[in-house]
């Protein structure tokens, strides 16, 4: 089941990096940039996160937080977390769910993996509604980060 622009985005709680449960309810109110990526310590999700992380004062100065989604375990993100010193929250959806909701969920993935977060971006803005939305079918493909930027800024 995709989502799509102008439908409320999927409320979920997941575990962080350092164990906490985050909301996206408690996002209200702030514009954000909902990633995921198929799976840490990976050439493109580390191209992809650490581009973020450069450039992490372009979406301050856009008002929005980043979240980025995998199914990792959170221990594993954690310690992705640490290696790359992302300054954004990481989010385990171990279980899947979260990936199935926004449509962005790889049933079958590269040496048989099953059920592996398909690299995507949403921009969800203060009332909790999608604003944009890219899932990409190629995990070799970054979204367009342009795009997303172009989405916040419309929104402030």
């Amino acid at each position: 089941m995709a989502v799509k622009v102008g439908e409320k985005a999927p409320n979920f709680t997941l575990r962080d990096s350092d164990k906490a449960e985050i909301s996206l309810e408690n996002y209200r109110g702030k514009n954000v940039v909902l990633l995921f990526f198929p799976l840490a310590f990976t050439g493109v999700c580390t191209t992809e996160l650490c581009t973020m992380r450069d450039d992490i004062g372009s979406y301050q100065n856009l008002d929005a937080e980043i979240l980025a989604v995998s199914v990792d375990s959170l221990f594993t993100l954690e310690k992705f977390k640490a290696e790359q010193k992302f300054n954004f929250t990481l989010l385990s959806d171990f279980n899947k769910a979260v990936s199935r909701a926004y449509g962005a969920l790889y049933e079958d993935f590269v040496l048989d993996m099953k059920g592996v977060s398909k690299r995507s971006a949403f921009v969800i803005d203060k009332e909790g509604i999608i604003r944009y939305e890219e899932v990409l079918d190629s995990a070799g493909d970054l979204p367009n980060f342009e795009a997303v930027k172009e989405t916040l800024s419309g929104l402030n």
